[in-house]
């Protein structure tokens, strides 16, 4: 197979920006008396604007987790510098925050018009390349699966949160990125397949984080049940696209509810 499709990386789609924020409560500063409330967790930001979500966390050093979705960059700033005015956050002592993108990732539209172009005697990238991309990409914007993938809805029925920020490997006899691009196609589909399995059950919001974080995405379940966290997560990592490529950063586990009540009060 030619070098050009090996080391060709997939299209991706792109929608919401997410920051997810975590927080330890120091207790022991004072802040001024009042109710802790924010317009950034109300309804006045859903209608296709994104959402924030406050949960408690639980097992975890540190105490809270703000999950903001926002169309642009700009507006999660706008967040950042809404919830930083907040008196109430004086409280708060950042312990860790991860910004990204939601995103769906083209693998197996990517490595069939790679091969046309290779047949058509072309090459990756080139003017034909280029618009049969464009063209697929569209038609699969609009696809309701795709669109669910790009502009999560907060599931009210399912209050637990699990969050983990994940690589890919490039160690010698384990890099994803040298693999053929029809390769990694097959181990996604493979991958997602063992996701899909939890329909109904587990909400996904996989986010690329390429470019913002030192870690390549972020995966934020939602469940009605946390037990589903261990059983999606343990059932998921016997996938080869997990047990040979994959690498694993901390797991921020808790319940989603009123700010007040996360903030203790």
């Amino acid at each position: 197979m030619p070098d050009q499709i090996a080391e060709q990386p997939p299209e991706t789609l792109e929608g919401w920006y997410v920051l997810h924020q975590i927080y330890r409560i120091d207790r022991e500063r004072n802040t001024p008396a009042g109710t802790a409330e924010s317009d950034v967790f109300g309804p006045a930001n859903e209608q296709g604007q994104g959402w924030s979500e406050a949960v408690a966390l639980i097992g975890s050093t540190s105490d809270v987790m703000f999950i903001h979705c926002r169309p642009t960059l700009d507006a999660i700033g706008d967040v950042q510098r809404e919830l930083a005015r907040q008196p109430w956050m004086r409280r708060l002592v950042p312990t860790y925050s991860f910004l990204s993108v939601t995103e769906a990732g083209l693998y197996h539209m990517t490595a069939k018009i790679a091969d046309e172009a290779i047949a058509r005697g072309g090459t990756v990238g080139d003017a034909d390349y280029v618009a049969a991309v464009k063209a697929k990409a569209e038609t699969e914007r609009t696809n309701p699966y795709v669109q669910r993938r790009l502009y999560p809805q907060r599931p009210d029925t399912m209050p637990y949160v699990s969050f983990y920020p994940m690589s890919k490997r490039r160690d010698v006899g384990q890099n994803w990125y040298s693999l053929p691009i029809a390769e990694r196609s097959r181990l996604m589909h493979e991958h997602g397949l063992s996701g899909r399995r939890y329909a109904g059950r587990v909400q996904q919001v996989i986010t690329g984080a390429i470019g913002f974080d030192a870690w390549e995405w972020g995966v934020t379940l939602f469940a009605g049940d946390p037990l589903d966290f261990k059983k999606i997560v343990s059932d998921m990592r016997f996938d080869v696209a997990s047990a040979e490529y994959a690498e694993f950063g901390p797991f921020y586990v808790g319940k989603v509810g009123a700010l007040a009540e996360v903030l203790g009060g």
